[in-house]
């Protein structure tokens, strides 16, 4: 085969650049070199191929075997790439602390499983984790005080406009209602059936939903009691003082005298595990961020302002 054998990546970083920048000044410039040792990278993949790959005009165009080079050297950088990624986010798991925010039920009832997962394949990244709102989660991501975050519904953006994260779970609604209900025994429970019962809800980012919920349902949405503390509202549903809505990541936290009972309409929320959309993601950012996906690949979605840094709990 006519002299392959002599090619190199930077001949083929050259004709890429000189493509898409359309000469070798621009090209030049793009690769942080100078213009004859652009020219001379190119001109030494033309000869190993033994014919031209570009009309030196201007703007520069593609021969016909130009044409048909092109996308196998795009996809060969690509792999190149995605080779210096890999090792890149090798590095990163043999050390480093990610401060990672998270809302009390997704820290109670799906980081336990995901510190596992990472302790197994990242055990040089020490993760501490921030509990708060909705609202502080995105403060501290925003501000820094957060490396990263399991966020609800994040907006989705375009590309080229960040990183998107990866999907931890699609998380239902469920009622929460004692044992000794009448619906506690139901396949599921329609909204407006509970319309009898007062509604004890934590003021979080889960309200907008249940408003979503009770729209979807044409019932009138009407809370009977705001509490902070999901321990308090379980109490409270545990004494009779009324009926909850939560999403399905709290089953793990649901006493054996309570139930999770499906809603209609069904609803569900996004929940994202991501890094901060304003600044480059850390390695260790990136390399939870690929392990939960991997994970995610194998089992599938869903199978799985207080202070400048708010209440914490370290675990590594």
């Amino acid at each position: 085969m006519r002299g392959v054998h002599a090619l190199n990546l930077p001949q083929l970083r050259a004709f890429v650049a000189v493509v898409d920048a359309g000469g070798f000044g621009a090209a030049a410039t793009d690769l942080g070199l100078s213009q004859s040792a652009v020219s001379h990278a190119l001109a030494a993949l033309e000869r190993a191929l033994g014919a031209s790959l570009v009309v030196r005009s201007a703007p520069v165009r593609t021969t016909a075997l130009g044409d048909t080079v092109l996308p196998h050297a795009r996809a060969a950088l690509a792999a190149t790439d995605a080779i210096g990624e890999a090792a890149a986010l090798h590095d990163a798991a043999t050390g480093g602390t990610v401060r990672l925010a998270a809302t009390p039920t997704v820290r109670q009832g799906l980081l336990p499983a995901l510190l596992r997962q990472w302790s197994e394949r990242l055990p040089g990244v020490r993760v501490r984790v921030f509990e708060g709102s909705g609202e502080e989660i995105d403060a501290w991501l925003a501000g820094g005080a957060a490396d990263a975050a399991v966020v609800v519904d994040p907006p989705q953006v375009a590309d080229g406009e960040g990183e998107l994260g990866t999907l931890l779970r699609v998380d239902p609604f469920f009622a929460l209602l004692p044992l000794n209900h009448p619906l506690a025994g139901e396949s599921s429970v329609h909204v407006g059936d509970l319309a009898d019962d007062p509604l004890i809800l934590s003021p979080n980012g889960c309200e907008r939903h249940i408003r979503v919920i009770h729209r979807l349902g044409g019932v009138a949405y009407s809370l009977a009691h705001r509490v902070r503390d999901l321990g308090t509202l379980i109490s409270m549903v545990q004494a009779g003082l009324g009926v909850s809505i939560l999403p399905e990541v709290s089953r793990p936290l649901v006493p054996d005298d309570l139930v999770l009972v499906p809603v209609v309409p069904h609803h569900s929320r996004r929940l994202v595990l991501t890094g901060p959309r304003e600044r480059p993601w850390q390695l260790p950012v990136r390399a939870l961020v690929e392990a939960a996906a991997r994970s995610g690949r194998e089992t599938g979605p869903g199978s799985g302002r207080t202070g400048a840094t708010g209440p914490e709990t370290t675990l590594s």
